[in-house]
């Protein structure tokens, strides 16, 4: 071992020694041996101050395989925990499902990852019925048993431990508690807990309580694999059996006084409590059929998360001795056959230890000394990355891809789709687990309550993909009427109730002109201006009747309406006829001839068919208003809303040919409208309605969308002035 002097006996040893500092040797060898087996001895007492060293060898070798033959032990996974069982990855499942739970609750990066998941998975989550009134009894019911935190450990423990385990306990609630949750601003009244299996009326699940697995078997083992509906059972901890087969304080004979006589027979003799298959919900996270339980998902990094914890460990370890160096004093030469004494060895030792503080050391030494100094590179491994590896190895175990941890650019999945996929896909699973969870709960309260539908969960994004590719969808879908309103406002974050104030609000103030109209592709302030400017110009309205106040007329000045009335009745001039040119028949130019002057610009003169157009509009809602309610009458419907779709189609189908039949500018009556009821299916409007149906067809592919009610109307109303404008010659 080493020696060490105290500080007074060194300092002594170096002033009151009249020992010889260093010895010397001659050129035979005995004076050569005896000066180094002296210098030996010195190097033995003072040479080391301060060494630490341990070895861990391995119990068992290959040696001597064969003759002369030997072989290094390989090093396997189980080799190496075998020394280290601290380090081992457990093999038993409860083991797996502990140390999970370990690794969760110590480890920052995990804890957040799953957080993260959990949270984001189930954000916005509410149940939703068709019925307003039920649907508020469902939310109500649904905040008070605190919906969202028990989806919110449901999740988190699914994604953690792989498995969960529940405990639901019902309550019967009163008329008067029913009559609350139906109201909008209900009050919070509950009535005597129950515990009975069955369903009665309104005895609901009020209550979840989440069981450690680790404490719960399967009945039976692997053999429930063959039944339909496993068993399981409680194993009650010792320190729990302890309290109930013991208790020490009135609050826990109190509450051991209110526990089901199985649970003290348990705790007594030891055994399984037999949870109740009724009221026991167990999920897993990607279970195989022949296990008990399912693998946590944090076990494929487990190692990873021990090299990790290893290279901190190492890191820590490194920064001791960051700073550390190595001097070494070489007394005497070889060369020049000078060695050191024990005397010279104590007198440099006790100056070294009483010079232990900072700043320079004067020596005063002779003949021969020398010092050598050896500085640390430990410094160097102290760095990130060595962790980048295994900590790119734990987010893709997690699902996390590399665009979203910094790393991008490592190797793995490095595929931004793949990447987020596998994120979107594992939070879609948790989220489908827990649809299924709750949707089967929502069933018994149907049940319990007696409704006719259960309701059904929602999240306020459904997709967890592109947010806003979902939302440009959403509102196609809204504008072709395949989804309400109030979904799309809800998938916004506004709510739907709130909003039909305010744009009810809104539109009577314009309608009462304190606020501005609406101007957009789907608004047309200008509309009705618009309609009485075209009204103007075709003749159909004098100026007064448009708001304009115009000076009298001059004598013998005519409007175009006054020119067009002055032509005879039954008289008409065909275009390009001979009789509409000037001119002589045959006095025109020679066949064949060419120009001589340059000839006039032809001025473009468009021929529109404002007037049927505007009138066409205007039997369309005389033909609705006068035809809807024999149709009512005859499919026994209150309103049009009440129709089928296929009642619906026959209508718009009979209508559109009570249209096309009319003559332009014919009156709409009831009696027109009767009599021409017959004459819908002949030939010439059937003719005329296939062609439409073609025009219909044509303008939606060139839309490539469904034409709204207003639409189809402007569109129905054109093609009639088509039809009948070809027809009269206008």
């Amino acid at each position: 071992m080493t020696k060490k002097y105290p500080k007074s006996e060194a300092i002594a040893d170096a002033t009151l020694s009249n020992e010889q500092a260093y010895v010397c040797w001659g050129d035979d060898l005995q004076s050569k041996q005896d000066a180094l087996k002296e210098t030996s001895e010195c190097l033995t007492e003072y040479g080391l101050f301060n060494s630490n060293a341990s070895y861990r060898f391995r119990g068992s070798d290959y040696s001597n395989l064969l003759p002369n033959i030997s072989s290094k032990p390989g090093l396997t996974r189980l080799g190496y925990d075998y020394y280290r069982p601290d380090e081992a990855t457990p093999t038993k499942l409860k083991e797996i499902i502990k140390r999970a739970d370990d690794v969760y609750q110590r480890v920052g990066l995990v804890k957040n990852v799953i957080d993260l998941m959990a949270d984001f998975a189930v954000h916005g989550i509410k149940p939703v019925h068709k019925n307003k009134r039920i649907e508020r009894f469902y939310r109500k019911w649904f905040k008070k048993i605190n919906g969202k935190e028990r989806s919110e450990r449901f999740l988190n423990n699914l994604y953690k431990t792989g498995n969960i385990v529940i405990n639901r306990q019902t309550a019967k609630i009163s008329l008067k508690t029913a009559e609350n949750f139906f109201r909008a601003n209900a009050a919070d009244t509950t009535e005597n807990d129950g515990t009975d299996t069955s369903v009665e009326k309104r005895e609901i699940p009020w209550r979840y309580t989440f069981i450690d697995p680790l404490y719960v078997n399967v009945s039976a083992g692997a053999l429930s694999s063959f039944v339909g509906q496993k068993r399981y059972e409680l194993s009650i901890p010792a320190t729990l059996r302890k309290i109930i087969n013991s208790p020490k304080t009135d609050n826990e004979r109190l509450i051991v006084s209110s526990l089901p006589f199985q649970i003290l027979e348990a705790a007594k003799n030891k055994k399984s409590y037999p949870l109740d298959p009724d009221k026991t919900l167990v999920f897993h996270y990607k279970k195989d059929d022949w296990q008990s339980w399912a693998y946590p998902m944090i076990y494929s990094i487990m190692d990873d998360i021990t090299v990790i914890e290893k290279l901190k460990l190492a890191d820590m370890s490194a920064l001791d001795g960051a700073i550390s160096n190595i001097r070494i004093f070489k007394l005497g030469n070889l060369e020049h056959k000078i060695a050191p004494t024990k005397a010279a060895a104590s007198k440099l030792s006790s100056i070294l230890q009483n010079n232990v503080g900072g700043g320079t050391l004067d020596l005063v030494w002779g003949p021969d000394i020398e010092l050598l100094e050896s500085k640390t590179s430990v410094h160097q491994f102290l760095g990130e990355g060595k962790y980048v590896p295994h900590m790119n190895s734990v987010y893709a175990g997690l699902g996390i891809p590399p665009t979203l941890t910094g790393t991008f650019g490592a190797a793995g999945t490095t595929n931004n789709f793949i990447s987020l996929k596998t994120l979107t896909q594992r939070l879609q699973y948790g989220r489908d687990m827990l649809i299924a969870f709750w949707e089967k709960e929502m069933e018994l309260v149907q049940k319990a309550m007696g409704f006719r539908y259960s309701a059904k969960i929602e999240f306020d994004r459904m997709d967890l993909s592109n947010e806003d590719a979902e939302k440009a969808l959403l509102i196609q879908l809204a504008d072709r009427n395949l989804i309400s309103d109030e979904l799309l406002q809800s998938r916004f974050g506004f709510d739907p109730d709130m909003e039909k104030s305010r744009v009810n609000r809104e539109s009577k103030e314009r309608d009462s002109g304190r606020m501005a109209l609406k101007t957009s592709p789907w608004h047309d302030p200008m509309f009705e201006e618009n309609l009485k400017k075209t009204a103007l110009q075709i003749g159909l309205v004098a100026p007064s009747q448009v708001g304009l106040d115009l000076p009298k007329k001059k004598a013998n000045e005519k409007t175009l309406l006054e020119m067009k009335s002055s032509v005879p009745t039954g008289q008409s001039i065909v275009k390009d006829s001979p009789e509409s040119l000037k001119g002589e028949p045959q006095q025109g130019r020679p066949k064949n001839s060419k120009d001589t002057t340059k000839r006039k610009q032809k001025e473009f003169a468009p021929q529109t068919g404002a007037k049927l157009h505007i009138w066409a509009n205007s039997a369309q809602d005389q033909i609705a208003e006068i035809l809807n309610p024999i149709l009512l009458d005859f499919y026994s419907k209150k309103n049009m809303r009440s129709l089928s779709s296929e009642e619906y189609n026959e209508a718009e189908n009979i209508r559109t040919k009570l249209f096309l039949s009319a003559q332009p500018n014919k009156t709409i009556d009831s009696d027109y409208v009767t009599k021409s009821l017959n004459l819908v299916d002949n030939k010439d409007t059937n003719k005329i309605y296939s062609s439409y149906i073609s025009f219909i067809k044509h303008v939606k592919s060139d839309f490539d969308r469904e034409l709204t009610v207003n639409e189809l109307k402007d569109a129905k109303s054109y093609f009639y002035s088509l039809v009948y404008d070809n027809l009269t010659g206008e």
